[in-house]
């Protein structure tokens, strides 16, 4: 670093012709302007300027020395202004990981986030697995339940509330639960965690831990949501999967009264520093658009 605030200094009191402006433009004094200088000239072991009283003026060798730096010089400025700018426009490649059922909390904002920020690049990267965040690459993950990771940053995105739903056809075959209990004579379709392989739990508001049935598992929610609206059971899911078909009537929720409100996504990122623009304006808009405040 000494080395090149030493060029710096020799090229602007090169161009000026003054150690005193030089000092001025780089917003240092006169003195330190001719202290580097000197310590760059000790160490190249030649003399760069010609000295008096009144002016200073480049040797034959700091002329030589002088053409080469200034080009190095600009190229040192044009990097510091490129930097300067994409640490305040976003814009590049910005890598997103969340789960599969993450599209139907995203999508429905994705066309004002990319009007928005049109030089922001979007990869979505949907699955289920424990994606490392530093070693893939992930700009940004969302992600659900508690967070571990003291190496992330995180910021809660919003809760959810946990659903028991059928079709309409299924409870015209089988009466609708009146109790928790009585989930013992139904189809009950239940999801794995591809993670560690462990059921669901299906969570009351009494915390009294009870056997459900697993007449069907899936280790994927699409398709046990689907199960249930073809009629094949009653499955246990978040409101914001099954809330369309709430709306249409395709399913019906049971035993609301008795189920507790369990469930938070996350926003998570590397800890850094200095967060890119990029990086900041996803996590800001995803925050501000309170994408989970009416599921």
């Amino acid at each position: 670093m000494d080395n090149i605030n030493g060029m710096l200094a020799f090229v602007r009191a090169a161009q000026l012709q003054s150690f005193t402006a030089a000092g001025e433009r780089l917003g240092i004094s006169a003195s330190a302007v001719g202290k580097s200088v000197a310590r760059l000239e000790a160490r190249l072991n030649v003399r760069l300027f010609n000295r008096s009283t009144r002016r200073i003026s480049l040797t034959d060798e700091g002329q030589l020395f002088f053409e080469r730096c200034q080009r190095i010089v600009a190229q040192i400025e044009e990097a510091e202004n490129e930097l300067s700018r994409l640490s305040s426009t976003p814009r590049g490649k910005l890598r997103v990981s969340l789960p599969h059922i993450g599209y139907r909390m995203l999508l429905p904002y994705l066309p004002e986030f990319m009007q928005r920020y049109p030089e922001v690049e979007l990869e979505l990267d949907f699955t289920d697995r424990l994606v490392d965040i530093i070693a893939e690459g992930v700009d940004v993950a969302i992600r659900s339940g508690d967070l571990v990771d003291s190496e992330m940053m995180s910021r809660i995105l919003g809760t959810f509330r946990f659903v028991i739903v059928a079709s309409p056809d299924y409870l015209s075959r089988h009466p609708a639960p009146e109790r928790p209990e009585d989930l013992q004579q139904h189809v009950c379709l239940r999801y794995r965690f591809l993670k560690n392989g462990q059921l669901q739990t299906w969570d009351f508001a009494d915390a009294r831990p009870r056997e459900i049935p697993a007449s069907l598992t899936f280790n994927n929610l699409e398709g046990l949501l689907q199960a249930s609206v073809r009629g094949m059971g009653l499955t246990y899911a978040p409101k914001f999967l099954v809330k369309e078909y709430l709306h249409s009537g395709e399913l019906v929720s049971v035993l609301d009264d008795y189920i507790t409100d369990a469930g938070k996504f996350s926003l998570v990122w590397p800890s850094s520093r200095h967060l890119l623009p990029k990086i900041r304006v996803f996590i800001d808009f995803m925050t501000e658009k309170k994408v989970l405040s009416d599921l």
